[in-house]
């Protein structure tokens, strides 16, 4: 059993102690882009990006987390087109380098059952497989999807 639970670990980061909400309501918009079998089983999420933007102005910052089943998740939203893969491969290293610095118990209720990370493409997917970025997407294990479902 984990030492904190999803709340707990959250309150105990300081960047987003106060940013905590209960079901996917931190998705706002962008609620739909996750869905679940069991709502029941969602336990909070934040909006990393909200949070964090007035210490991180200028950094590429990653959109959300949420619990599902006593497993973190963490969800980018955001444009699958070639000139795009850059700019959320930063928000990955950003979120990364987060985690293991400024939120240390979050980062050790990340999900082991699956990989954690994941980009959900707001719209239509445009990156070409024959291309750089199509490659450099695989390499970082962050290719979009149109929606992240979880059993």
């Amino acid at each position: 059993m984990p030492a904190f639970t999803f709340k707990q670990a959250v309150e105990a980061t300081p960047e987003i102690a106060m940013c905590f909400r209960t079901g996917l309501s931190a998705f706002g918009r962008y609620r739909n882009k996750v869905e679940v079998r069991d709502i029941n089983l969602i336990q909070g999420s934040v909006e990393i990006d909200e949070c964090t933007k007035y210490l991180y102005p200028n950094d590429n910052r990653w959109d959300y987390t949420f619990a599902y089943n006593s497993e973190v998740y963490f969800v980018e939203v955001h444009s699958a087109n070639s000139g795009e893969v850059r700019a959320v491969i930063l928000k990955f290293k950003w979120l990364r380098q987060w985690l293991n610095k400024k939120a240390p118990e979050i980062n050790k209720l990340k999900a082991k059952s699956r990989t954690p990370y994941y980009w959900v493409q707001s719209k239509n997917f445009q990156i070409p497989k024959n291309t750089p970025q199509y490659r450099m997407a695989v390499k970082v294990g962050l290719m979009p999807i149109p929606k992240l479902v979880l059993e």
